[in-house]
Parts: C-alpha cells; structure tokens; sequence
C-alpha cells in the first residue's frame, strides 16, 4: 500500500517564531495592549543543520506517523454513532487538550465519565464548558452546542476557532514577566476582538496564581501574579488543534437553562456546574460576577430532570453533599469517583477529593 502523503503545516518547514501579522505588530499597540517589542523578545530559535533539510522515505513516513494533524474539520474515521465511546485525549498525543487551565477540570477523570456516557448520540451540549475536556474527548470536530455565562470565556472559544493563527501570533509576543502580566490584567479586554479576548485570557490563565479564573462583583480580573516559570504561555500545536475540533460546534453565551430548549431525544447534555459547598461558608462565587447559588443548583436539578423524560442522555458532576437532590426516587443514580484537584486557593484543599457523577 502506497504510503500516505503526510498532512504539513507550513509551520513545521522550519523552525524561526511566526511572523506577527499587522494587528500583532501595529494593531496591539493601537489597541492599548503592550507589543513584546515593548517589554521583551523570546531567545532567537535554534536553525536547522544542513543535513535535516532532506529526509529518506522511510524517514518522512515516520514523522508523519509522530507529526500529521487529523484531517481538516476535525473528523476522524469513527462516526458519533459508532462503537463505545473512548478518549481520544488520552491515546492520541496530537488530539486537542484544553488550551486553558480549569479549576475542577475533566481530563483525569474521563476513563470515569466516557464509561457512564452512551455508545452514540446526536448533538453534543455542554453548558458549563470550561476548559472543555470532555467536549474536545468526545465530541470534537462534531455537532456541538458549547455555552457558557462567562463571556470571556465564550468569547476566547470564538477566538481560537475563526481566528487562531491571530490568537498565536498575539501569545508570541507576550512576555513572561510580572509587569507585562499586570498591564494585560488592567485591560479593558472587553472592547477587544474575540482573537485578542483569546490570547489575553490564555495568557491570563497560565500566569495568574495557580491558574485561578475570578473577578469581582465589577467583572474586573483579580486574581495575582503566579510567577510560574515553566509556563507555556503558546502551545501552538494544540491551539490549532483545538481549531479544528471546534469547526462544527456553536459557542453561546448564554444560562445553562436555555439547553432546555434545544437538547431533542438521543442528544447528550453534559452538565459541569459550580459545586455543591462542602459547607454553608464555602460556595465559589467568583467565577461569574453573579455566582451560583442553591436555587441554581435546584433549577439544574429539574431540568435534568426534565430533559431524562424526553429522552435526552444526561449526565452532571457535583460535589457529594449534591447527593441530597438527585435522589433513586427521582430516577437518578448517583457515583463517587476520586479527582486530583490543584487549582484551589488553599492548599490544603488541593489533592484527592471525591465527586460524584450523576445520570
């Protein structure tokens, strides 16, 4: 069988940093946010030898093994409605990752989730999206409905997926220094475009305390400098990645109630809301200027209840003290998983903790 002709991107012909387009070099300053120029320059990249320049067939057959994106679009040779759903994101090193950091992120627990989803189903949902682990695990490059109520959030989905090679230009010339951190952190980010909004929440998100997403009731960005040296700051290969998983999903801001509307039998609605307090004292308000409070929790709770009776796949995390609403008697059934959670405030909230995965 003839070899197939591997997929290059142009990037990989050789290995100086991308150009900034126009709006990188000139269109940044004009916008109020710092060129690189201004502050600091990476280290020049290492060149190419002379003798790697030409590779043996053999050679180029290997790499494109190691190297060769998936197919445009996104689309792999396994159909939605195909055999049992696996995670792509933990057996193949080129499948999207999420490009930003999130407190109470899937990845380590998919094994646990993708064994409690259907074998198929039709439009994916996910409207607490986040860092969208379980979307870009299941569902990437297929019909999806992503949504969220943090515009920032929504808006840097929009970002990498019409315009990504803006949003990388942008992330290779910002810094890694706590100055250039708190001239970003005091932007008015939200006059900006959706490929700015992105590479300024990327940005945000790998330098920022532990990787923390909080405003205050003013919507403002508030979380410190984290001083994370080992930072990447522009994962390139994997923001193109996650381009392309994106290309048949609609991206909403907009109330998770509203899945209520859309979701028809044989759809999946995956539900990652803000947890359940562990006390009266500790609810997390701050990822929203609004927050989310028992009654959203209750509401969460009756419209999985109502999309189970239509014949929608439903499936939500919540901390175990949600265990109290999403009763047998109500048609649920209710199992405890163990997650690693490191994005806290507290350290002594970090480690092994024990959630719950509802359906």
């Amino acid at each position: 069988m003839p070899a197939k002709k591997p997929l290059r991107r142009a990037p990989l012909k050789r290995k100086t940093p991308l150009s900034p387009t126009p709006l990188a070099r000139g269109g940044a300053r004009a916008r109020g946010l710092a060129s690189a120029g201004e502050v600091a320059r990476a280290a020049p990249s290492k060149k190419k030898g002379a003798g790697s320049a030409v590779a043996s067939a053999p050679e180029k057959r290997r790499r494109s093994r190691v190297t060769a994106p998936p197919a445009a679009g996104g689309r792999t040779r396994r159909s939605s409605k195909a055999a049992p759903l696996r995670s792509a994101s933990a057996e193949d090193p080129r499948a999207p990752r999420p490009f930003v950091k999130w407190a109470g992120g899937k990845r380590q627990l998919l094994p646990q989730i993708l064994a409690k989803l259907p074998p198929s189903f039709g439009t994916y949902h996910e409207p607490f999206v986040g860092g969208g682990a379980v979307f870009f695990a299941v569902a990437a490059g297929k019909k999806a409905v992503l949504s969220d109520s943090n515009e920032r959030l929504v808006r840097a989905y929009k970002g990498i997926k019409s315009d990504v090679e803006q949003v990388i230009a942008l992330l290779d010339e910002y810094p890694k220094s706590r100055e250039f951190f708190l001239s970003m952190r005091d932007q008015d980010i939200d006059r900006r475009s959706d490929a700015e909004v992105a590479a300024w929440f990327i940005y945000m998100n790998k330098l920022a305390f532990n990787g923390l997403y909080r405003v205050n009731s003013k919507n403002k960005f508030n979380v410190p400098y984290g001083d994370n040296e080992n930072a990447v700051i522009c994962d390139r290969d994997n923001l193109r990645a996650c381009a392309r998983a994106l290309v048949n999903a609609t991206i909403e801001r907009e109330e998770f109630l509203d899945v209520g509307r859309r979701a028809e039998p044989g759809d999946l609605v995956y539900f990652d809301p803000p947890y359940f307090p562990l006390s009266a004292t500790s609810y997390f308000t701050s990822y929203t200027a609004r927050g989310f409070t028992r009654r959203d929790q209750e509401k969460l709770r009756d419209l999985a209840m109502e999309l189970k009776e239509r014949g929608v796949h439903v499936l939500l995390s919540n901390s175990p003290p949600a265990a109290e609403l999403y009763t047998k008697e109500l048609g649920f059934r209710v199992t405890e998983v163990l997650a690693a959670r490191n994005v806290n405030s507290k350290a002594e909230l970090r480690g092994k903790i024990t959630e719950l995965l509802i359906h």
